[in-house]
């Protein structure tokens, strides 16, 4: 399928890498319709609304800046995305990119969820205070021996 986005212009996209949000991300509820596009610099992603090409977010895995990263979150959560399966989970994190210098970070404490079995998703809010909303990447990526 052909998509506009809002960073590489129109692109082809397989149908496999559509996402439905039903609740919508934290303060964009009303968007729910997603595909995700491979960025030119990995290992980012773009999560691009398919409801409006100018809103678009840039997405990690969490587990390559963090590996003791830890998503606990209910079962009773989890079903309203239909997952039962372990096996079935990706989990993403936003990024942030600061117009004025400061770190890149990822929101370890707000992860999305993705069922990878239906293509559902949601946004998860992590109540364990370790994780937050701004870690710096680079710094983890030293810290790691990755950069």
């Amino acid at each position: 399928m052909t998509v506009e986005t809002k960073m590489m212009g129109t692109v082809d996209v397989d149908e496999e890498r559509l996402v439905r949000i039903p609740a919508g991300l934290f303060g964009f509820e009303e968007y729910t319709d997603f595909v995700l596009v491979d960025s030119q610099y990995e290992p980012f992603i773009w999560l691009q609304s398919l409801q409006e090409k100018n809103l678009a977010f840039l997405l990690i895995d969490p587990f390559l800046i963090c590996h003791d990263y830890e998503v606990d979150v209910d079962d009773k959560e989890l079903l309203k995305i239909e997952l039962t399966n372990p096996a079935d989970v990706w989990v993403l994190c936003v990024v942030t990119v600061p117009g004025d210098g400061s770190p890149v970070t990822a929101n370890l404490q707000g992860p999305l969820i993705i069922n990878r079995r239906n293509h559902q998703c949601m946004q998860a809010i992590l109540s364990d205070q370790k994780w937050t909303t701004k870690h710096n990447i680079v710094a983890a990526l030293r810290s790691q021996g990755g950069i």
